[in-house]
């Protein structure tokens, strides 16, 4: 299996079967590079580049001279020279092609939303619009069916009728488990969506509307299938915590003893084994659409990349994630305290709680609409965000193992 890029999952650039990254194609198994580098890392590369003029390796002067110079002359010249630059990276789009340090990281994702604004939010706009229609044509639908037995319960209140409450119950659990299942969809979208993008970035060309939702939509079935093996992961801690509390209240109002002590302490130890396993399955959206593979095989290609990386990943996720909360408190908590108030004069005798909203609403439309606003464009960006960093770290991970610089550097010339 070979990725978007044309590399094998852990083979490096010009590698054969069995040899390292960074081996010599013309070496056998077991020998590694003449310079002693395991993979091939020269000063100021990403693996799959060579040392650079100067590090380490002969130049064009004489025997046993390091640069252009006589015999024994080190640099230009001979004696005093000075040692040739070593040249950057190649970047031929949101990031240079070497291992990626925690500012280049963020720096690539906020170039990626800046250049690709149109694929990213757009898409993530258009889909939220989708799933919406479809939520509301959905809940109308079973208003439809069970109309009569809605108001039927609001006539007989505050009585209760099970016959009436069943067929309500039963039609909009429906609606409720449709749209998890159109939001889980339509999150796996967006996850791959913003992959796709990603990799046009990094190889600086444009990420047309068209080409990205074909591809996304292509690889959206392995993507939920990745998120639905991570989301029942994340359930046993979740159930844990739902059963201590369930047994905290049951204690507290039947004064028996509940087993909350063994709950608690159960979720307390499954807690920090889930992070664990999740951040080791971190990348397996972007292994599903950049490597095409299955969910299964994407969570274990995930665990291999991140094995040895565990605490760097998960740090620098922590980052994504604590700036992401800043940015949703910068917005909300203003248009919060923004909101109109009523004041004590508009209290008067006679007057109805109906009466004091009267005189708010012009003001208070106005503010609920930009706080609408406020919040959609904060889910819009919190939606590329966190895909960009995972797929990004993934990348960064394969530059670090595998010398997919010098691949990514191939299939961008290609493509000038």
């Amino acid at each position: 299996m070979t990725d978007m890029w044309g590399q094998g999952p852990g083979q490096g650039p010009g590698q054969g079967p069995g040899q390292r990254p960074g081996q010599d194609p013309e070496q056998g198994p077991g020998q590694g590079p003449e310079t002693g580098q395991g993979q091939g890392q020269g000063a100021g590369y990403g693996p799959g580049y060579g040392p650079g003029p100067g590090a380490g390796g002969h130049g064009p002067g004489g025997p046993g001279g390091y640069g252009p110079g006589g015999p024994g002359g080190y640099g230009p010249g001979g004696w005093g020279g000075g040692w040739a630059p070593v040249p950057p990276p190649p970047q031929p789009g949101v990031i240079p092609l070497a291992p990626l340090g925690v500012d280049r990281i963020l720096g690539g994702v906020f170039k990626t939303m800046g250049r690709h604004a149109k694929p990213l939010f757009g898409t993530v706009l258009l889909v939220y619009l989708v799933l919406g229609a479809l939520v509301v044509g959905a809940a109308a639908l079973a208003y439809a069916a069970v109309s009569d037995d809605v108001r039927a319960l609001f006539d007989q209140a505050p009585h209760f009728d099970w016959d009436h409450a069943r067929p309500v119950f039963v039609a909009f659990g429906v609606v409720w488990a449709v749209a998890m299942v159109l939001l889980m969809t339509g999150t796996a979208f967006i996850q791959s969506a913003c992959t796709v993008v990603l990799r046009e970035a990094v190889l600086g060309r444009p990420a047309r509307f068209g080409a990205v939702w074909r591809h996304a939509w292509r690889r959206t079935p392995s993507v939920l299938g990745v998120s639905l093996l991570m989301a029942l992961i994340a359930l046993i801690p979740t159930g844990l915590a739902l059963a201590f509390l369930g047994a905290v209240f049951v204690s507290l109002i039947s004064h028996t003893a509940a087993p909350a002590g063994l709950l608690f302490l159960l979720f307390a130890v499954t807690l920090p084994l889930t992070l664990w396993v999740y951040i080791l399955f971190l990348f397996g959206p972007a292994v599903a659409t950049l490597e095409e593979a299955g969910p299964v095989q994407a969570l274990r290609r995930s665990a291999r990349l991140v094995k040895g990386a565990w605490w760097r990943t998960f740090g620098i996720t922590l980052l994504a994630g604590a700036i992401m909360f800043g940015v949703s408190l910068a917005v909300r908590v203003p248009l919060q305290f923004a909101m109109p108030t009523p004041s004590p004069s508009a209290y008067g005798p006679g007057t109805t709680p109906s009466d004091v909203l009267k005189t708010m609403m012009p003001d208070l439309g106005l503010m609920m609409a930009v706080s609408m606003i406020g919040n959609l464009v904060v889910q819009l960006v919190s939606s590329v965000f966190g895909p960009l960093v995972s797929s990004l770290l993934y990348i960064d991970q394969r530059i670090r193992r595998e010398g997919l610089a010098h691949t990514l550097d191939l299939a961008s010339r290609s493509d000038a």
